[in-house]
Protein backbone atom coordinates (compact mmCIF):
# COMPACT_ATOMS: atom_id res chain seq x y z
CA UNK A 1 0.00 0.00 0.00
CA UNK A 2 1.57 3.04 -0.71
CA UNK A 3 1.81 6.37 1.65
CA UNK A 4 -0.97 8.70 3.50
CA UNK A 5 -2.14 10.86 0.50
CA UNK A 6 -0.06 9.11 -2.25
CA UNK A 7 -2.49 7.82 -5.39
CA UNK A 8 -1.37 3.56 -6.04
CA UNK A 9 -2.55 2.35 -9.68
CA UNK A 10 -4.17 -0.93 -8.88
CA UNK A 11 -3.19 -3.45 -11.62
CA UNK A 12 -6.48 -4.92 -12.77
CA UNK A 13 -7.39 -5.17 -16.93
CA UNK A 14 -8.47 -1.62 -17.82
CA UNK A 15 -12.52 -1.24 -17.77
CA UNK A 16 -13.77 1.34 -21.23
CA UNK A 17 -16.24 3.07 -18.55
CA UNK A 18 -15.57 2.09 -14.91
CA UNK A 19 -17.84 3.22 -12.49
CA UNK A 20 -19.75 2.30 -9.03
CA UNK A 21 -17.59 1.57 -6.63
CA UNK A 22 -18.82 0.46 -3.67
CA UNK A 23 -17.51 -1.36 -0.38
CA UNK A 24 -19.07 -4.75 0.56
CA UNK A 25 -18.41 -5.17 4.15
CA UNK A 26 -19.81 -8.27 4.27
CA UNK A 27 -17.14 -10.01 2.17
CA UNK A 28 -14.43 -7.34 2.83
CA UNK A 29 -14.37 -6.81 -0.97
CA UNK A 30 -15.13 -3.45 -3.46
CA UNK A 31 -17.48 -3.99 -6.07
CA UNK A 32 -17.43 -2.11 -8.83
CA UNK A 33 -18.61 -2.28 -12.81
CA UNK A 34 -17.39 -1.68 -16.64
CA UNK A 35 -20.82 0.12 -18.14
CA UNK A 36 -20.04 -0.66 -21.84
CA UNK A 37 -18.29 -3.81 -20.68
CA UNK A 38 -21.08 -5.07 -19.03
CA UNK A 39 -19.17 -6.48 -16.19
CA UNK A 40 -19.29 -6.29 -12.65
CA UNK A 41 -16.21 -6.72 -10.69
CA UNK A 42 -15.65 -8.12 -7.42
CA UNK A 43 -11.85 -6.73 -6.05
CA UNK A 44 -10.40 -8.26 -3.13
CA UNK A 45 -7.27 -6.52 -1.79
CA UNK A 46 -6.40 -9.34 0.58
CA UNK A 47 -5.50 -11.16 -2.40
CA UNK A 48 -5.50 -8.88 -5.49
CA UNK A 49 -7.56 -10.71 -7.34
CA UNK A 50 -10.34 -9.12 -9.53
CA UNK A 51 -12.84 -11.41 -10.57
CA UNK A 52 -15.12 -10.56 -13.52
CA UNK A 53 -18.98 -11.01 -14.33
CA UNK A 54 -20.61 -10.85 -17.78
CA UNK A 55 -24.08 -9.72 -16.81
CA UNK A 56 -25.21 -10.04 -20.66
CA UNK A 57 -26.50 -5.54 -21.03
CA UNK A 58 -24.68 -1.93 -20.14
CA UNK A 59 -24.80 -2.15 -15.72
CA UNK A 60 -24.98 1.66 -14.08
CA UNK A 61 -24.33 0.32 -10.70
CA UNK A 62 -24.04 -2.43 -8.51
CA UNK A 63 -25.18 -2.58 -4.72
CA UNK A 64 -24.80 -5.07 -1.98
CA UNK A 65 -27.94 -7.12 -0.45
CA UNK A 66 -28.50 -7.60 2.87
CA UNK A 67 -29.24 -11.19 2.35
CA UNK A 68 -26.61 -12.20 0.42
CA UNK A 69 -25.57 -11.56 -3.95
CA UNK A 70 -26.11 -8.60 -5.30
CA UNK A 71 -28.16 -5.76 -7.10
CA UNK A 72 -27.88 -4.36 -10.35
CA UNK A 73 -29.55 -1.68 -12.25
CA UNK A 74 -29.07 -2.69 -15.94
CA UNK A 75 -29.85 -1.08 -18.89
CA UNK A 76 -33.51 -2.48 -19.20
CA UNK A 77 -34.34 -1.88 -15.19
CA UNK A 78 -33.25 -3.59 -11.57
CA UNK A 79 -31.60 -6.60 -11.18
CA UNK A 80 -30.68 -9.03 -8.49
CA UNK A 81 -26.84 -11.07 -9.19
CA UNK A 82 -25.67 -13.95 -7.72
CA UNK A 83 -21.66 -13.77 -8.53
CA UNK A 84 -21.88 -17.63 -7.37
CA UNK A 85 -24.17 -18.70 -10.60
CA UNK A 86 -24.01 -16.00 -12.53
CA UNK A 87 -27.53 -15.66 -12.80
CA UNK A 88 -29.08 -12.14 -13.27
CA UNK A 89 -32.90 -11.46 -12.76
CA UNK A 90 -34.52 -8.75 -13.84
CA UNK A 91 -37.13 -7.18 -12.25
CA UNK A 92 -40.23 -5.91 -13.71
CA UNK A 93 -39.32 -3.12 -15.38
CA UNK A 94 -41.16 0.64 -14.45
CA UNK A 95 -43.62 1.12 -17.08
CA UNK A 96 -42.29 4.25 -18.21
CA UNK A 97 -38.80 3.35 -18.49
CA UNK A 98 -37.47 2.71 -22.41
CA UNK A 99 -34.26 0.95 -22.53
CA UNK A 100 -33.88 2.11 -26.01
CA UNK A 101 -34.10 5.61 -24.93
CA UNK A 102 -32.45 5.92 -21.57
CA UNK A 103 -30.12 3.30 -19.58
CA UNK A 104 -29.82 3.31 -15.77
CA UNK A 105 -26.65 5.05 -14.37
CA UNK A 106 -25.37 5.77 -10.40
CA UNK A 107 -27.38 4.64 -7.82
CA UNK A 108 -26.68 3.85 -3.75
CA UNK A 109 -28.78 2.32 -0.92
CA UNK A 110 -30.54 4.51 1.67
CA UNK A 111 -29.95 4.16 5.52
CA UNK A 112 -33.63 2.13 5.19
CA UNK A 113 -32.14 -0.14 2.72
CA UNK A 114 -33.83 1.17 -0.20
CA UNK A 115 -32.11 1.19 -3.72
CA UNK A 116 -32.09 3.97 -5.60
CA UNK A 117 -31.12 4.70 -9.33
CA UNK A 118 -30.98 6.99 -11.87
CA UNK A 119 -31.36 6.97 -16.02
CA UNK A 120 -29.65 9.13 -18.20
CA UNK A 121 -30.69 9.61 -22.04
CA UNK A 122 -29.28 7.58 -24.79
CA UNK A 123 -30.53 9.78 -27.45
CA UNK A 124 -30.68 13.79 -28.11
CA UNK A 125 -33.88 14.85 -26.91
CA UNK A 126 -35.77 18.43 -25.88
CA UNK A 127 -35.46 17.73 -22.94
CA UNK A 128 -33.66 15.44 -20.04
CA UNK A 129 -35.22 12.37 -20.51
CA UNK A 130 -33.44 10.86 -17.07
CA UNK A 131 -35.69 10.10 -13.86
CA UNK A 132 -34.79 9.09 -10.09
CA UNK A 133 -35.76 5.85 -9.15
CA UNK A 134 -36.58 4.15 -5.79
CA UNK A 135 -36.97 0.64 -5.53
CA UNK A 136 -38.29 -0.37 -2.13
CA UNK A 137 -38.05 -3.82 -0.14
CA UNK A 138 -40.76 -4.77 -0.96
CA UNK A 139 -40.62 -4.56 -4.67
CA UNK A 140 -41.86 -1.24 -6.00
CA UNK A 141 -40.49 1.11 -7.96
CA UNK A 142 -41.00 4.87 -7.82
CA UNK A 143 -39.94 7.86 -9.77
CA UNK A 144 -38.50 10.52 -7.31
CA UNK A 145 -37.25 13.02 -9.94
CA UNK A 146 -37.88 13.55 -13.42
CA UNK A 147 -35.78 15.56 -16.20
CA UNK A 148 -32.71 14.33 -15.21
CA UNK A 149 -29.99 14.69 -17.52
CA UNK A 150 -27.34 12.35 -16.31
CA UNK A 151 -28.21 11.02 -12.89
CA UNK A 152 -25.17 10.50 -10.90
CA UNK A 153 -23.63 10.56 -7.15
CA UNK A 154 -26.24 9.97 -4.49
CA UNK A 155 -25.46 9.99 -1.00
CA UNK A 156 -26.86 10.36 2.83
CA UNK A 157 -25.78 13.03 5.66
CA UNK A 158 -24.81 11.35 8.78
CA UNK A 159 -27.91 12.18 10.70
CA UNK A 160 -30.09 10.58 7.63
CA UNK A 161 -31.80 14.23 7.18
CA UNK A 162 -30.40 15.06 4.02
CA UNK A 163 -30.17 13.65 -0.03
CA UNK A 164 -27.16 14.98 -1.96
CA UNK A 165 -27.80 14.37 -5.35
CA UNK A 166 -25.65 14.96 -8.78
CA UNK A 167 -26.74 16.07 -12.16
CA UNK A 168 -23.59 16.04 -13.87
CA UNK A 169 -24.55 18.29 -16.47
CA UNK A 170 -26.17 21.09 -14.23
CA UNK A 171 -22.26 21.45 -12.72
CA UNK A 172 -23.27 21.41 -9.00
CA UNK A 173 -24.83 19.07 -6.01
CA UNK A 174 -28.29 19.49 -4.96
CA UNK A 175 -29.98 18.65 -1.77
CA UNK A 176 -33.10 17.25 -0.46
CA UNK A 177 -34.82 17.04 3.16
CA UNK A 178 -35.01 13.46 3.42
CA UNK A 179 -37.20 11.26 5.33
CA UNK A 180 -36.01 8.27 6.65
CA UNK A 181 -39.24 6.20 7.43
CA UNK A 182 -40.73 7.02 4.49
CA UNK A 183 -38.22 7.57 1.55
CA UNK A 184 -40.00 11.09 0.34
CA UNK A 185 -37.98 13.74 -0.95
CA UNK A 186 -38.51 17.40 -0.74
CA UNK A 187 -37.14 21.00 -0.55
CA UNK A 188 -34.37 20.60 -2.78
CA UNK A 189 -31.74 23.01 -3.21
CA UNK A 190 -28.43 23.47 -4.25
CA UNK A 191 -25.42 23.34 -2.04
CA UNK A 192 -22.27 22.96 -4.18
CA UNK A 193 -21.83 24.93 -7.20
CA UNK A 194 -18.80 23.29 -9.31
CA UNK A 195 -16.62 26.16 -10.56
CA UNK A 196 -15.63 25.65 -14.30
CA UNK A 197 -12.29 24.24 -15.11
CA UNK A 198 -11.96 21.46 -12.46
CA UNK A 199 -14.09 19.19 -14.23
CA UNK A 200 -17.78 17.46 -13.77
CA UNK A 201 -19.15 16.06 -11.08
CA UNK A 202 -19.35 12.30 -11.22
CA UNK A 203 -19.76 9.55 -8.39
CA UNK A 204 -19.74 10.45 -4.96
CA UNK A 205 -19.27 9.43 -1.48
CA UNK A 206 -19.48 10.76 2.29
CA UNK A 207 -16.75 10.33 4.75
CA UNK A 208 -16.94 10.19 8.71
CA UNK A 209 -17.24 13.93 9.09
CA UNK A 210 -19.80 14.47 6.88
CA UNK A 211 -17.69 15.76 4.03
CA UNK A 212 -18.84 14.92 0.48
CA UNK A 213 -16.13 13.07 -2.23
CA UNK A 214 -16.90 13.50 -5.87
CA UNK A 215 -15.24 11.89 -8.63
CA UNK A 216 -14.49 14.84 -10.95
CA UNK A 217 -14.74 13.72 -14.84
CA UNK A 218 -12.49 15.27 -16.95
CA UNK A 219 -10.87 16.87 -14.22
CA UNK A 220 -8.06 14.60 -13.24
CA UNK A 221 -9.03 14.49 -8.93
CA UNK A 222 -11.26 13.75 -7.18
CA UNK A 223 -12.05 16.46 -4.39
CA UNK A 224 -13.67 16.20 -0.76
CA UNK A 225 -16.38 19.49 -0.04
CA UNK A 226 -17.93 20.36 2.73
CA UNK A 227 -21.86 20.45 1.69
CA UNK A 228 -23.18 22.89 4.25
CA UNK A 229 -21.02 25.64 3.06
CA UNK A 230 -20.20 24.55 -0.51
CA UNK A 231 -16.62 24.93 0.39
CA UNK A 232 -13.94 22.97 -1.61
CA UNK A 233 -11.65 21.06 1.05
CA UNK A 234 -9.15 19.42 -0.40
CA UNK A 235 -8.40 17.78 -3.93
CA UNK A 236 -6.81 14.15 -5.12
CA UNK A 237 -4.83 14.01 -8.03
CA UNK A 238 -4.84 11.08 -10.69
CA UNK A 239 -2.85 10.70 -13.31
CA UNK A 240 -6.26 10.04 -15.50
CA UNK A 241 -8.65 12.65 -16.59
CA UNK A 242 -12.15 10.71 -16.66
CA UNK A 243 -12.16 9.63 -12.39
CA UNK A 244 -16.02 8.39 -12.07
CA UNK A 245 -16.74 6.70 -8.45
CA UNK A 246 -15.45 6.72 -5.26
CA UNK A 247 -15.92 4.40 -2.04
CA UNK A 248 -13.95 4.25 1.30
CA UNK A 249 -13.10 0.40 1.68
CA UNK A 250 -10.91 -1.48 3.58
CA UNK A 251 -10.90 -3.04 6.93
CA UNK A 252 -10.90 0.62 8.23
CA UNK A 253 -12.79 2.58 6.31
CA UNK A 254 -9.63 4.69 5.53
CA UNK A 255 -9.14 3.77 1.92
CA UNK A 256 -10.54 5.69 -1.09
CA UNK A 257 -10.77 3.54 -3.73
CA UNK A 258 -11.59 4.80 -6.99
CA UNK A 259 -12.56 3.97 -10.95
CA UNK A 260 -11.50 5.58 -14.13
CA UNK A 261 -12.76 5.21 -18.07
CA UNK A 262 -11.18 5.55 -21.39
CA UNK A 263 -14.19 6.03 -23.25
CA UNK A 264 -13.80 8.21 -26.49
CA UNK A 265 -10.49 8.77 -25.41
CA UNK A 266 -8.22 9.53 -28.41
CA UNK A 267 -4.81 7.64 -29.57
CA UNK A 268 -3.04 10.53 -28.39
CA UNK A 269 -5.21 10.95 -25.25
CA UNK A 270 -4.29 7.22 -24.11
CA UNK A 271 -0.67 7.79 -24.88
CA UNK A 272 -0.84 10.44 -22.25
CA UNK A 273 -2.86 8.00 -19.95
CA UNK A 274 -2.18 4.89 -20.38
CA UNK A 275 -3.71 4.04 -16.74
CA UNK A 276 -7.13 5.12 -18.02
CA UNK A 277 -9.94 2.67 -16.95
CA UNK A 278 -7.74 1.46 -14.09
CA UNK A 279 -9.03 1.31 -10.39
CA UNK A 280 -6.84 3.33 -7.87
CA UNK A 281 -6.32 3.93 -4.02
CA UNK A 282 -5.10 6.61 -1.68
CA UNK A 283 -5.37 6.95 2.15
CA UNK A 284 -7.06 10.69 2.29
CA UNK A 285 -6.14 11.11 5.98
CA UNK A 286 -9.90 10.18 6.86
CA UNK A 287 -12.49 7.81 7.27
CA UNK A 288 -15.98 6.87 5.16
CA UNK A 289 -19.25 5.73 6.61
CA UNK A 290 -20.05 1.80 5.86
CA UNK A 291 -22.41 1.43 2.51
CA UNK A 292 -26.00 0.16 3.23
CA UNK A 293 -27.22 -2.41 1.61
CA UNK A 294 -31.05 -3.62 -0.28
CA UNK A 295 -33.04 -5.04 2.23
CA UNK A 296 -35.24 -6.88 -0.53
Amino acid sequence: MANAGEVEPIPVVPATLGEGAIWNAAVQCLQWIDIIGQRVFTYDPATSENRGYDVGQKVGTVVPRAHGGLMLALQEGFASFDADTGRVALLPRPPEHDPQVVRFNDGKCDPSGRFWAGTMALVKGPKPLGRLYRLDADGSIRVMLQDVGTSNGIAWSLDRRTLYFIDTPLLRVDAFDYDDVTGAIANRRTVISIPPGIGRPDGSTLDAEGMLWIAMYDGWAATRWNPRTGELLQTVRLPVARVTSCAFGGPELDTLFLTSAREKLSEEQLAAQPLAGGLFRVRPGVRGVPAFSYQG
